[in-house]
């Protein structure tokens, strides 16, 4: 039996929706990579990071999903430039570094009399595949962009989209976490909004199993066809968010096809 030698995993709460480790597993197999594992680490508080990278030396990169891309970030050495700039983590490199000062002291495992100790760094790959993702899709219509939810994917959408030019406005149950003049409150989505803007994500967990009768609170019934609803949930496949722009004749994508590109941009990242 071939030991395993690198470890990679997703950290969060809960994970029952994650497909993940189906996927690396899949790909571990697919592709031929040996001495590879992929697992989930639900965890409950962020600060059990810190046992884990300690009693896992095998660990060479972690996945971050919700409700962790924000606060994870106090347990990491180093951002790179997009994390830094959405201040949202959803991807973890980590790389060990023997005998040095230059280190968090939150994550030193003593082996023997050396002193190891893991050099943490935070990338986001939700913008590469949110980019590679919605771009498709995107039509002159697409101008002005609501975004449910606040989280961390929120910023990391809102990045991409300011990228490309369009105007995006943030939509929430309360107006303390959004950017002045760019918010609504749910109870203000009324016709005139909802036709103002063709392009409308939502970034919350609403919807996500096992709530697969959840959705965000919208007068669906103002949707037209000339909407393009992208969900960024992906178990279930076809959300209750999805399923009611379907049923206004609007355009649809949910959060797989992103799912499949930020994984990809992990790896890259996690072996470059």
């Amino acid at each position: 039996m071939i030991k395993t030698l690198n470890s990679y995993g997703l950290i969060g709460f809960p994970l029952s929706h994650s497909f993940s480790k189906k996927y690396f597993t899949q790909k571990f197999e697919n592709e031929n990579i040996i001495n590879c594992e992929y697992n989930l680490f639900p965890m409950e508080d962020i600060k059990h990071l810190t046992n884990l990278i300690i009693d896992t030396p095998s660990l060479r990169g972690l996945n971050v999903t919700i409700p962790y891309k924000e606060k994870v970030i106090p347990f990491l050495d180093e951002l790179d430039e997009t994390a830094k700039a959405v201040n949202a983590v959803n991807c973890i490199k980590i790389l060990p570094i023997k005998n040095t000062r230059d280190f968090n002291p939150l994550l030193i495992s003593k082996i023997g009399k050396e002193i190891i100790s893991k050099k943490l760094i935070g990338y986001n790959t939700d913008i590469y595949g949110f980019r590679q993702a919605i771009k498709p899709f995107l039509e002159i219509q697409h101008q002005r962009a609501l975004i449910l939810g606040t989280g961390g994917a929120s910023k990391a959408v809102a990045y991409v989209l300011k990228e490309i030019g369009i105007d995006c406005f943030f939509v929430s149950r309360s107006k303390n976490e959004m950017p002045a003049g760019k918010q609504f409150l749910y109870e203000e989505i009324n016709e005139y909004i909802i036709s103002s803007f063709k392009l409308i994500i939502n970034t919350s967990p609403l919807g996500m199993y096992p709530f697969i009768n959840e959705a965000p609170a919208l007068p669906y019934q103002y949707l037209q066809a000339s909407h393009l609803l992208v969900d960024l949930i992906y178990n279930p496949a076809e959300t209750e968010f999805i399923k009611r722009g379907k049923l206004m004749g609007a355009s649809t994508l949910n959060g797989l096809s992103m799912l499949h590109q930020q994984a990809e941009e992990a790896w890259r990242i996690w072996n470059q």
